[in-house]
């Protein structure tokens, strides 16, 4: 009987060791098989890579694939010369290599040049797309520089250019301030951009920037100060040329000094002291 307790209890000892070898065995085949799977994955990414790149170091060193046309549109002349320069199109360069924000921002630095928008057009075409900045005004401060529509200051102007603009006087040196100032000169602007004749955008002189607000404009055909309020003139135009009208029929207006549109009740016309002998 006792013989059979000791058999019985062998068989049990054997059995537990061998379910905890086969545990351990069991751990040890998932963890390699976790590993092999990881390697084989690993494996496939490292050779689709290296297709990859393989492919694309081919395509960025194919003579298929090299820059050799650059359409520029929306701008002429040395400024269309300097954007096709500045693509490098001499030395070729693949299309893909092309670093085409780097080849934005520098072109934009450009002063005549507002906005550019770039394409690839493969195999060996450039389209770049320019928005050539529009002078509207010449802001007279240390220096003469253009103004556009936006009342943005974007360029000194040199002596060779066309300076046939209007300008615009008595700008605030602090910076705040002077945007304010060429918000307000961009309205009379745009109050007379699509006038006719002499009081179109073509006949205005100068926009006077004066203390308290004040602002006086000047037209070619007029020798006299016109102060308005920069938000009214749009509405106020046609009662200038009135004014202006009767002035003339009447023979005074090569006497008058200034007309005030800033006045609630209306026009306010000055005229000039005659000289005594």
């Amino acid at each position: 009987m006792k013989r059979r307790v000791v058999i019985k209890k062998q068989t049990t000892k054997k059995k537990k060791a061998f379910v905890a070898a086969f545990a351990v065995f069991n751990v040890i085949h998932r963890i390699g098989s976790g590993l092999f799977k990881t390697f084989i994955l690993l494996s496939v990414i490292a050779v689709v890579s290296f297709c990859f790149l393989s492919i694309y170091h081919y395509l960025v060193n194919s003579p298929y694939m090299r820059l050799e046309h650059v359409n520029v549109t929306g701008v002429d002349g040395k400024v269309k010369h300097e954007l096709i320069k500045m693509s490098d199109l001499r030395a070729n360069p693949s299309m893909l290599a092309l670093n085409l924000n780097n080849l934005k921002q520098e072109m934009e630095k450009r002063p005549w040049i507002r906005s550019v928008k770039l394409e690839r057009r493969f195999p060996h075409t450039l389209i770049v797309q320019a928005e050539k900045e529009v002078p509207w005004a010449i802001v007279i401060m240390d220096k003469f520089y253009y103004m556009n529509k936006l009342g943005e200051i974007f360029k000194d102007v040199s002596g060779s250019e066309n300076t046939d603009l209007p300008v615009v006087t008595g700008v605030s040196g602090d910076i705040l301030k002077r945007q304010e100032q060429l918000d307000k000169a961009t309205y009379i602007i745009s109050a007379v951009e699509n006038k006719d004749g002499p009081w179109s955008l073509s006949g205005l002189s100068e926009i006077h920037l004066g203390k308290d607000e004040e602002i006086s404009i000047y037209f070619k055909h007029l020798a006299a100060e016109i102060k308005v309020l920069p938000s009214e003139l749009k509405n106020e135009i046609d009662g200038l040329k009135e004014v202006v009208e009767h002035l003339r029929q009447t023979g005074r207006i090569h006497q008058v000094s200034s007309i005030d549109l800033s006045c609630e009740d209306g026009a306010v016309v000055s005229f000039r002291k005659e000289a005594t002998g």
